[in-house]
């Protein structure tokens, strides 16, 4: 039996790997755990010199224990981790560390989510000047025993000129000439721009250091990569062709994420292939599947009413002859690629964040689509029951 997690399918002519919720290829290349997950994991970090000199400026403003410190980077670059491995070293019982993301937040949101993020209680639908005097209350208590707080605010980049002008404002509370609070600032590049705003020229003067993390290198790509298959125990199988390094920089630009998604795939291809060996063919030909896929971050599917069609009829039915589909001659497909692009949208839907509604969707037509070749592929063929016209009384 065939057997995933939606649905089992019975055949009798060939075998197919058996889809679990876990990647398919650990047990076969012998990995403790997925080398390449998408969730950020300090356990995973790599020292690269970017990675490095951006977490030294985290550090360093610990210590200054003031104002604001600015990290962006691109999508993937690796800031949310580089976040949980500050967390991780840093040694000071004297900080209270309140860890927030600012997605789509209201303006009166923030001073809020603060609070109860640093376990404060918040009367019902408060009001800015009574958060702010409740914070400065509650900081000035710790500051009394102490302590002081470091707020971590991730994806800055979606924060309000109104939110960040309430952040500086809880910068001004102290307590005997020291700051009650320090506020670290993540995002992504476009942030920067924000911060360019003559109304925000207040809070860049409290800004006392400031660092953009880069993508890595190509040397840095191919010990980045044995770092993370390492950690899980690997012993060289599979193994990575020199010439696949440089393709899988080329296809990533040198994007942690971007990485671990190629490499994710190329692990798959390569179990189910029962290869031994990566080269830069195969990471080149699964790059360009995930791009195909992907395109304009929407993924392309054959729409349902179109499975039964010519390329013709299909053609003409989108209005778009130069349109080319990932899944173009479906008839044509193994069942062993079938699996493999089930796999794919399905390890796709488990990285989305939720609130990408529409493109769920998408991808949910899309593998309703491949599970229907794929049971098509693997149902022995059944002739239809003849229908019966039942008799009009008279």
């Amino acid at each position: 039996m065939l057997t995933n997690r939606k649905f089992t399918i019975a055949y009798t002519a060939f075998e197919v790997p058996k889809v679990s919720s876990a990647p398919m290829y650990e047990d076969y290349f012998e990995l403790s755990a997925n080398p390449f997950r998408l969730t950020p994991d300090a356990a995973f970090y790599y020292p690269s010199s970017e990675h490095q000199r951006a977490l030294s400026f985290l550090h360093y403003g610990v210590e200054q224990g003031d104002g604001f410190i600015v990290i962006t980077g691109d999508v993937g670059a690796g800031k949310t981790t580089l976040v949980q491995m500050l967390l991780q070293e840093l040694e000071d019982d004297t900080l209270v560390v309140g860890n927030i993301v600012s997605t789509q937040l209201k303006d009166g949101d923030v001073l809020e989510l603060v609070a109860a993020e640093l376990g404060f209680r918040v009367r019902e639908n408060p009001n800015q000047a009574a958060l702010l005097h409740g914070l400065q209350t509650a900081f000035t208590q710790l500051g009394k025993k102490g302590k002081r707080v470091l707020l971590i605010v991730d994806e800055a980049q979606n924060l309000t000129p109104h939110s960040l002008e309430a952040l500086r404002m809880l910068s001004n509370f102290q307590l005997e000439g020291h700051a009650l609070i320090q506020v670290f600032l993540i995002g992504q590049p476009e942030f920067r721009e924000m911060l360019l705003a003559k109304d925000l020229e207040q809070l860049r003067q409290r800004v006392i250091a400031s660092y953009h993390l880069k993508p890595l290198t190509l040397d840095e790509t191919c010990l980045y990569i044995k770092h993370r298959l390492n950690h899980v125990g690997w012993d060289t199988q599979p193994g990575f062709r020199p010439d696949a390094y440089d393709a899988i920089f080329d296809a990533t630009d040198g994007v942690p994420r971007r990485i671990n998604t190629l490499c994710d795939r190329l692990m798959l291809f390569t179990f189910l292939e029962e290869n031994d060996q990566i080269t830069a063919e195969e990471a080149t030909l699964v790059a360009e599947e995930i791009e195909t896929e992907f395109q304009a971050g929407r993924p392309i599917r054959t729409p349902r009413h179109l499975l039964d069609q010519t390329d013709s009829e299909q053609n003409e039915a989108q209005g778009s002859p130069q349109l080319v589909l990932p899944l173009e001659k479906p008839a044509g497909l193994e069942p062993r690629d079938l699996q493999l692009r089930l796999e794919t949208l399905e390890q796709a839907m488990d990285n989305l964040e939720t609130d990408f509604t529409s493109a769920i969707d998408e991808l949910k037509e899309g593998q309703s689509v491949i599970r229907l070749l794929l049971e098509n592929k693997l149902a022995p063929t059944r002739k239809p029951k003849p229908r019966v016209k039942k008799r009009r009384r008279t």
